[in-house]
């Protein structure tokens, strides 16, 4: 992994075992803290006490307008919208200067829910249509930086796929801001991108083709919101499969006949849901090192994220 410095994700200051919820408890998530957390730092959050309300507080609720619901006591009724506004807007100009690749928030929370958060049209009736306040507030601040709820961080695809996208965001954070860095991005990055979506990897194609008749600025703002919308693309076994079936074609003249059988039949078997992704790459990543591929030995498709995450390791 090239990055310099440990990436920093944001996360709901109760999913590393904080006691700040409404009665006192936690909702600590170990995978979060104590295996994503040795190549993150984190930076919690907990907007209820930084907002002010207390540890315990009264337990509350949205209601109202699912696009635009209330933050209500449950015993009360008391509003507490107002409040919570006001202070997301201002951690939200704190957030901007934190660096952050992305962002978990606690499933379910009327203030940090990220989707499906339940929304109060009267006593016992709701729908499952909200985001939390604070949550929708910093979707809408940062619109391209990855985010997710620890629930469904449980579903492996789900998960693979964010902390893919956290990784590729540091990486982009670092890379010179000049268009040769983003033309050596893009060059490292194909085979990742075409895992996600064949038409972006086109269109990225393209437009790094222009990269010397395009102002920098706005050639980074289309690369980067094109980057981010591909990549939220699940990555199919489909998908894999005719990434890892494209690269063996740099093996033409190299291949024997046994190893190339080899490759095609774990491929197919991967595709077929018998094996998972992690056996037919690490074959592939063989025959780079074995046969010193230069320009597949510098794709971060071979090595998105650390191996030790095992992300890669469900079939």
């Amino acid at each position: 992994m090239e990055q310099q410095e440990k990436i920093r994700l944001g996360i709901s200051s109760c999913l590393l075992g904080a006691k700040v919820r409404y009665d006192g408890g936690h909702k600590l998530d170990t995978f979060l803290r104590d295996i994503l957390g040795r190549y993150v730092e984190f930076v919690p959050v907990c907007p209820e006490v930084e907002a002010g309300l207390g540890v315990p507080r009264e337990a509350m609720h949205l209601a109202g307008d699912p696009a635009m619901p209330r933050l209500v006591g449950i015993k009360t009724g008391t509003d507490f919208t107002g409040t919570m506004v006001d202070w997301a807007r201002q951690r939200m100009e704190e957030l901007a200067g934190e660096g952050l690749c992305g962002f978990v928030f606690k499933s379910g929370s009327p203030s940090s829910g990220m989707e499906r958060v339940r929304v109060y049209s009267g006593p016992g009736a709701f729908s499952k249509t909200g985001s939390g306040i604070f949550a929708r507030i910093f979707m809408e601040r940062f619109p391209l930086i990855p985010v997710e709820d620890e629930g469904r961080l449980h579903d492996p695809e789900i998960r693979e796929n964010f902390i893919e996208r956290i990784f590729v965001w540091k990486r982009w954070s670092e890379t010179d801001k000049a268009p040769a860095g983003v033309v050596d991005f893009h060059t490292r990055h194909k085979l990742l991108i075409l895992s996600h979506s064949e038409t972006h990897y086109r269109a990225m194609g393209k437009l790094v083709a222009r990269a010397g008749e395009i102002p920098p600025a706005m050639l980074r703002e289309e690369y980067q919101a094109a980057l981010m919308e591909a990549l939220r693309l699940k990555a199919t076994p489909r998908k894999n499969s005719n990434v890892l079936e494209h690269m063996l074609g740099y093996f033409k003249r190299d291949l024997t006949h046994d190893e190339k059988q080899e490759i095609l039949e774990v491929i197919a078997m991967y595709r077929k849901g018998s094996l998972p992704l992690i056996v037919p790459v690490t074959l592939m990543a063989h025959f780079v090192r074995k046969y010193d591929q230069p320009y597949l030995r510098d794709q971060v498709y071979l090595n998105p994220h650390p191996i030790e995450l095992q992300l890669r390791n469900h079939a």
